[in-house]
C-alpha cells in the first residue's frame, strides 16, 4: 500500500534521528502513540492561528488559593470574573506531582497533583480559555517512577536516561547551572553516571532511544484529550546529546521539533507550539526553522532590555536589536513577555549589552531587592544567569536616581510597549496585580526564583482590588490597554512593524494592519522627564485626524510639538474602531 504524504514526511524524520531503525515500522509507532489517522488533513501553511485579540496570562496553577477549593477552581473563578474580557489564554506552569523546582521536576505527566486540583479542573477551565500546559520534555523528577526503574534496571525507564561513563571529557557542554552535570547512582547493574543539566533532581531523558518520544507522544495525546492545545517545549533547546558537542541546539533537537509539530498539529489543528530557549537571541530565531518548527517563540531578549531602558532612560539598545528582529513569517509569532515565573534572563543580552552595562543593570535592580543566580561559564568560573526580582520592584526607580515617585506610570509604560509590539503578549499574574519581591518566600525555600512566585489568598487579592491600592489601579490600568489592543487590527501579532528614530530618550515604532485600513504610531516616552516630540518627524499620512488611543485625545495638526508626560505612551491612530469606545470607557 502506498504511504500517505504524512506518513512519508514522518518517515523521514526519523530516518534522521534514528537511522538504524525501520522508519515505516516506527511511524506508525508514533501514529498510533499520539492516535492520529495516517490520511489526517495537513493543516493550511502559514495560517495564523491567533490575532490581537489574543494575550496570556502566566500563572502557577496555585498561585490563588482559598480555604476550601481547589486551586484551578479558584483560578478559574477569578478569571471569569475580572479578564474573561481581556485574557484569551492562560498558561499553567507544571500543575503536575513534582519533587522541586515548583513544578519542573515531573514525577507523574499524566496526573494532576491533588494540592492543584484534578483533570475535570483543566477541561472546564478548556471550555472558556485556550490552555497552554508544559511539555517538561527535557528532564523529570529523580523520584519519578521510571527513574526508580532505571535503578532497578527495568523498563519503562531502565533506557530512559542519558548515561556516561564518569571520566568523560565534558568540558565543551553549555551549563545553565553551576551544579555538576553528572550525578553518580546506585544501580542494580552497578555504579552509574546520569546526566542532569539542570540539577541532581532533574535526570536528563534520553531521546535517542525512540520509546522516551514515544511515551512523550502518548502524554501529548492526554493532554489534547483533557483540553490543551498550547505547548510550552520546556528546555528543548538542551534536548540531544552528543558527546564532543555543545549539546545545545543540535541539528537532532531541530529535528524533532519539527517531528513533533507535524504529529501534533496533524492530531490537533488549532495546537500550537511554543519553545521556551533562554539562550542568545540569534540562536533562539533559529527555532522557528522555516516555520516548520516551533508556532511561537519566547521572546527572551525582550524583559532585560526593555528593562534596561526604563532605568537607564536610554533606549538606543531596545531600538538597535528590534531593528534586527526579523519579522516573523505568517504562521509564526513572537511570544512576547517581560516577565514570569523564571528570572530576568541575562544570556538573551549576549552581544546586546555589553559586560559593563549588564553589571550596571544587576546592580540597580540589587537596589531593589533583586537576587542574582549564576551558571558555569566556559572557562569554569560562575557567571550572571539571571536577575531574580518581581517586574513591578524591578521598576521602582532608575539607576541615576533610585526609586522614585515614577514606578506605577514606568510599569504601564513597559507593558504598553509589549503590548504594542509584533507579537503575542504573555502577562504574568504577579504583573497584572503588580506583587512585590516575596522576601519571606526566598528566606524559606532557600531558593532565588521564589522571590517572584508569591501565592496569594484569593480573598486578600480581591480586597486589594476594589481598594485605594496600586494592585487596583496596576490592574485596571492593564486590563484596559489589552481591551484596547484588541479592538485594533494594525496590533494583529502579524501587522508590520517598522522602527521609528526619535532619539534615545523617545522609543516608537509604527504598525500597519494586515489589509492596510489602520495605522498605529506608538511612542513612549521612556525617561523621568517630560519630553517633546514634533509629530512632523512621524510624516503622518494624510488623515483628517489622529487620535490617541490611550488618552482619547484628538490631534488635527499634524506639525504640532507636543509633550509627553514621565512615561507616557501615545497609541496615535488614523482609524478608531468603534470598540475602542467600550474599552476606553471601563
Amino acid at each position: 500500500m502506498a504511504l500517505s504524504r504524512l506518513e512519508q514526511r514522518i518517515g523521514a524524520h526519523l530516518q534522521v534521528l534514528y537511522p538504524d531503525l525501520d522508519p515505516g515500522e516506527l511511524t506508525q509507532a508514533c501514529l498510533q502513540a499520539i492516535s492520529s489517522p495516517p490520511d489526517a488533513p495537513t493543516p493550511v501553511p502559514h495560517s495564523n492561528l491567533w490575532s490581537q485579540c489574543d494575550c496570556v496570562m502566566i500563572t502557577y496553577g496555585d498561585s490563588l488559593r482559598r480555604e476550601g477549593e481547589a486551586p484551578l477552581h479558584t483560578l478559574h473563578q477569578f478569571l471569569n470574573r475580572h479578564l474573561a474580557d481581556c485574557i484569551s489564554t492562560v498558561h499553567i506552569l507544571p500543575f503536575f506531582p513534582y519533587s522541586s523546582d515548583d513544578g519542573f521536576s515531573v514525577m507523574d505527566y499524566s496526573s494532576v497533583s491533588p494540592k492543584v486540583g484534578e483533570w475535570e479542573d483543566v477541561s472546564a477551565l478548556a471550555e472558556d480559555f485556550t490552555v497552554m500546559g508544559d511539555l517538561v520534555i527535557n528532564h523529570c523528577s529523580s523520584r519519578s517512577r521510571w527513574f526508580e526503574n532505571f535503578k532497578a534496571g527495568v523498563e519503562p525507564g531502565a533506557s530512559f536516561f542519558v548515561q556516561v561513563p564518569g571520566d568523560t571529557d565534558l568540558s565543551a557542554v553549555v551549563r545553565p547551572r553551576t551544579s555538576s552535570l553528572l550525578r553518580e547512582v546506585e544501580t542494580a547493574s552497578g555504579t552509574r553516571h546520569v546526566w542532569c543539566t539542570f540539577s541532581e533532581d532533574q535526570v536528563d531523558l534520553d531521546f535517542r532511544n525512540p520509546e522516551v518520544l514515544l511515551t512523550f507522544l502518548r502524554i501529548i495525546r492526554l493532554y489534547i484529550e483533557k483540553g490543551i492545545t498550547w505547548f510550552r517545549l520546556d528546555a528543548v533547546a538542551f534536548l540531544w546529546k552528543e558527546i564532543g558537542t555543545r549539546c545545545i541546539n543540535l541539528p537532532q533537537t531541530h529535528q524533532m521539533i519539527r517531528l513533533l509539530r507535524l504529529l501534533i498539529e496533524h492530531r490537533e489543528p488549532a495546537a500550537t507550539l511554543i519553545t521556551e530557549t533562554n539562550i542568545p537571541n540569534n540562536e533562539n530565531l533559529t527555532y522557528f526553522g522555516n516555520a516548520n518548527e516551533a508556532h511561537m517563540i519566547y521572546n527572551f531578549s525582550l524583559p532585560p532590555l526593555l528593562i534596561n531602558t526604563l532605568i537607564s532612560g536610554n533606549c538606543t539598545h531596545l531600538k538597535n536589536w528590534l531593528m534586527t528582529m526579523p519579522a516573523a513569517q505568517h504562521g509564526t509569532a513572537y511570544f512576547n513577555f517581560i516577565a514570569s515565573h523564571d528570572g530576568i534572563g541575562l544570556r538573551p543580552v549576549e552581544g546586546l549589552l555589553t559586560d559593563w552595562e549588564v553589571s550596571n543593570l544587576i546592580q540597580t535592580l540589587q537596589r531593589f531587592g533583586a537576587r542574582v543566580s549564576t551558571r558555569t561559564g566556559p572557562d569554569g568560573q560562575p557567571k550572571p544567569y539571571e536577575i531574580n526580582v518581581s517586574l513591578f520592584d524591578a521598576l521602582k526607580g532608575t539607576v541615576q536616581h533610585g526609586p522614585d515617585p515614577w514606578q506605577v506610570a514606568r510599569y504601564l509604560c513597559a507593558h504598553a510597549i509589549m503590548l504594542g509590539l509584533e507579537g503575542i503578549p504573555a502577562i504574568y499574574v504577579h504583573s497584572l496585580v503588580a506583587t512585590e519581591n516575596d522576601e519571606d518566600r526566598v528566606t524559606h525555600s532557600g531558593h532565588l526564583r521564589s522571590i517572584n512566585r508569591h501565592i496569594w489568598q484569593a480573598d486578600d487579592l480581591e480586597e486589594k482590588l476594589v481598594g485605594e491600592t496600586h494592585h487596583r489601579g496596576v490592574f485596571n490600568a492593564l486590563r484596559r490597554l489589552i481591551k484596547l489592543r484588541c479592538a485594533q487590527p494594525a496590533f494583529h501579532p502579524n501587522a508590520s512593524q517598522f522602527n521609528l528614530q526619535l532619539g534615545e530618550s523617545l522609543f516608537g515604532y509604527w504598525r500597519q494592519s494586515v489589509s492596510g485600513e489602520q495605522s498605529i504610531f506608538a511612542i513612549y516616552n521612556v525617561t523621568d522627564t517630560p519630553q517633546r516630540l514634533n509629530l512632523a518627524e512621524l510624516n503622518l499620512l494624510a488623515a483628517d485626524l489622529w487620535h490617541d488611543l490611550i488618552r482619547g485625545q484628538d490631534y488635527e495638526d499634524q506639525v504640532a510639538q507636543i509633550t509627553l508626560a514621565p512615561y507616557q505612551a501615545l497609541w496615535l491612530t488614523d482609524q478608531v474602531p468603534v470598540a475602542e469606545a467600550d474599552a476606553a470607557a471601563d
